[in-house]
Formats: C-alpha cells, structure tokens, sequence
C-alpha cells in the first residue's frame, strides 16, 4: 500500500485509472463526461470535498465532469445498479472472499450473454477519512461550480481550471 493524494478518494482514482487506460481511447474527443451519483453517503451532492475532488479530477484530465445526483431514495433507478451489480452479485454469491485475488478474479467472471464484461482494477492505496472543506474549499467551489438550470442542487459542472 501506499498513500494517496492526501485529497484523493477511491472513486476519483478509480476515473481517472478508467479515463487514462480505457475510456481515453473508447471516446478520442469527449465534449465532457457524465457522473451519475446516488445522494447518499460519501457521493451526497451537499459534500463540498466530494465537488472538490472532482473538481481536482476534471483539471487533471482536462475534461468537464458532469454530475447529476439520483434524488434522495431513488438509486434504484441508476442503470448501473439495476443492470451491472446483479451479475457481479451472481458470481460472488456462496463465495468465499479468502484473498483479494480471488475477490478480484470472480468479479472479473461477471458477464453476459448481452455483452457485459467487468473491468477490474485494485488500487493499492490508502486514503485519509474524516476530510472536511475549509473555507478556501468552499469559496473556490462557489466560483467554479457551473449549476445547472434545472435542479441546481443535484446538476452541476466542473470545468478544468488553469493554472491548478
């Protein structure tokens, strides 16, 4: 393990990995990228460090992030949940997670008849939790956040910056 951006989370590094190796390559001339969130937990849209460690992620990539958030008890409908997690459920289930290769070697076997394949990554790092947004944080968000019209809280845009 080592350690992390001390302003990182798992989920930017995880895009960034998928950006850099996969996604860079699928879509050559991206006008920006969607993130669908639920609004629970860590990837709540009230999060000011969650905004601001995508923020840090569309500058490094230099893509604008489009983030829609699923209002309040309404992941169910993210498509990724409905279509995707069933089948990496379906080859895990009654498995014994005895090692991380293993973990990583059944959920590689989600497939399906459709065409579905899993894309498996570790990230061997640690993160720092208990982050909170100081004011600097937030008053940078609150000059580069682009909300959208519609839904403003749960539909914003993070543009690259310069000079970052």
């Amino acid at each position: 393990m080592t350690p992390a951006d001390p302003e990182g989370t798992p989920a930017c590094d995880s895009l960034r990995w998928y950006w850099n190796r996969i996604g860079r390559q699928c879509y050559p001339d991206p006008e920006s990228i969607l993130l669908l969130y639920d609004c629970g937990g860590s990837n709540s849209a009230t999060k000011f460090i969650v905004k601001h460690d995508l923020q840090r992620l569309a500058t490094s990539i230099g893509i604008p992030l489009r983030v829609a958030h699923y209002p309040s008890y309404c992941s169910k409908y993210n498509l990724i949940e409905r279509r995707f997690f069933p089948h990496v459920s379906r080859v895990c289930t009654g498995k014994l997670f005895d090692s991380l290769d293993r973990s990583v070697e059944l959920m590689r076997t989600a497939t399906t008849r459709t065409g579905l394949k899993t894309t498996v990554n570790v990230i061997r790092k640690t993160y720092e939790t208990g982050r909170t947004a100081t004011k600097a944080i937030k008053q940078f968000l609150a000059e580069t956040v682009q909300y959208e019209e519609l839904l403003p809280k749960w539909n914003y845009t993070l543009v690259p910056q310069t000079g970052q």
